[in-house]
């Protein structure tokens, strides 16, 4: 049996089987790399803990890097503010006039708070909170008003800025502004794809579409007066990144001046609440950075091992042609967003997933896109899918129940990764024409 495909599967087994066993990811992939380098690369354990200290210090002084605690830490104040409340009763005399009504502001209203938190959890977290009481008292079809706020949380990584982008762009070594502009479209487009199904099941179900939400005229202005808030920031943020006045990292620590400055609007902004999102975001960021630390390493190991180009040549000598292959990377994600997170399906199989994407063809910018709405049908995936933890707390309900009513905006998040594949122009137009002026 040829070494690297020996090593491959020694390397998956052992992986698979720590993880079951209930290992950390982080410890799990450090073991397997460790035990590799020593036994197939007989390096010293000197040798390693030295490679183990350059590694993790080439990995973590990235300066893209740097933006992500403060994207994190963006996130977790606008958690704590009544920014998702302002912004879900601003939006509904917008949408007043559609089938569905309030659904597509509850749509929107996870498309915007995603697109300043950049996180799927804290999107899905905040708009459910003032949502789902709100439409269930108004007589919304329960399952739709789920599954819509499990599938629009997951717009928080698509819709920049990201934490996920975040994590690719440092593991891809692609341009973190360009792959941000890049999920402006495909996360629009995502977008009006829900609000579609939405109304044509509301058409096919009036008396399940809500009634009791009525909206007095003498009250409409006020009412898209709360979206001030979230519009200055949006335009205090993205209006300077775009211009080119500002990089990717200094956007991030301006939402956090933003942030800061709704929550002192919105009276929110105290001790307590300033404490405990600092401790959150160092708690998050301490668990994504030692993971990329980790998956460095592991990166490093199986390059040493020539596993990367034995898999892109293996792939190569198949003939397979670039929808093949993408069609097999989209299974490949779907089966392994049952088991992992996000961030960890990146770090975890980049290395060996990239060289294939370049080898078919494709844009590591334009498979940034892809992967993270693969990661996206993985968030709303059981058992583990984050965001159905997140509607479980909340409603109680199960995880397969929600996953369930899920499934239509799961299949809807299938078509968008189809038609980006068809027309990756979708994806590559807003970044190209921000090269072009430059």
């Amino acid at each position: 049996m040829d070494q690297q495909l020996l090593i491959t599967l020694a390397v998956s087994v052992g992986l698979i089987g720590l993880l079951l066993a209930g290992v950390w990811i982080f410890a799990a992939m450090l073991m397997v790399s460790m035990v590799g380098l020593f036994v197939y690369s007989d390096y010293s354990m000197v040798r390693i803990g030295s490679m183990l200290q350059s590694v993790q210090w080439r990995a973590l002084t990235s300066f893209e890097l740097a933006s992500l605690p403060l994207f994190v830490w963006m996130a977790e104040i606008l958690f704590r503010t009544r920014l998702s409340e302002q912004l879900f009763r601003g939006l509904a005399p917008l949408v007043h006039w559609l089938p569905g009504r309030l659904l597509h502001g509850m749509v929107i209203a996870c498309g915007i708070f995603g697109s300043v938190s950049g996180s799927s959890a804290a999107t899905c977290a905040t708009i459910s909170k003032i949502a789902l009481p709100e439409l269930e008292k108004r007589g919304y079809d329960e399952g739709l008003v789920i599954g819509g706020l499990c599938a629009g949380g997951t717009l928080g990584i698509l819709i920049p800025p990201s934490i996920v982008m975040v994590i690719y762009a440092v593991a891809a070594e692609v341009s973190l502004i360009k792959l941000m502009l890049a999920g402006l479209l495909p996360g629009a487009l995502m977008m009006a794809l829900f609000s579609g199904y939405i109304v044509v099941w509301s058409l096919l179900h009036p008396e399940r579409a809500g009634g009791g939400d009525r909206i007095h005229s003498g009250s409409v202005w006020r009412e898209i007066a709360q979206l001030g808030p979230i519009s200055m920031l949006l335009l205090f943020v993205f209006g300077a990144l775009f211009a080119g006045w500002i990089t990717a990292t200094e956007c991030a620590a301006w939402g956090v001046l933003g942030a800061l400055l709704i929550a002192l609007h919105s009276r929110t902004l105290d001790w307590p609440m300033f404490r405990d999102s600092v401790k959150a975001t160092v708690r998050t960021s301490c668990m994504i950075l030692i993971l990329i630390a980790a998956a460095a390493f592991i990166s490093s190991f199986l390059a040493i091992a020539g596993i990367p180009k034995a898999v892109a040549s293996m792939v190569g000598g198949l003939n397979l042609g670039p929808w093949a292959v993408i069609f097999a990377l989209t299974v490949v994600y779907i089966l392994l967003g049952v088991f992992l997170d996000g961030i960890s399906m990146i770090l975890l199989t980049l290395p060996v997933v990239l060289p294939i994407i370049k080898a078919a063809g494709f844009d590591p910018l334009w498979f940034g896109i892809f992967l993270i709405i693969c990661i996206e049908m993985a968030e709303l995936s059981p058992p583990v899918g984050f965001n159905l933890f997140v509607l479980q707390s909340m409603t109680g309900k199960n995880v397969f129940t929600i996953g369930r009513m899920s499934l239509p905006f799961f299949l809807l998040m299938i078509a968008t990764a189809i038609l980006i594949t068809i027309w990756p122009q979708i994806v590559m137009v807003v970044p190209d024409l921000y090269g072009a002026t430059k």
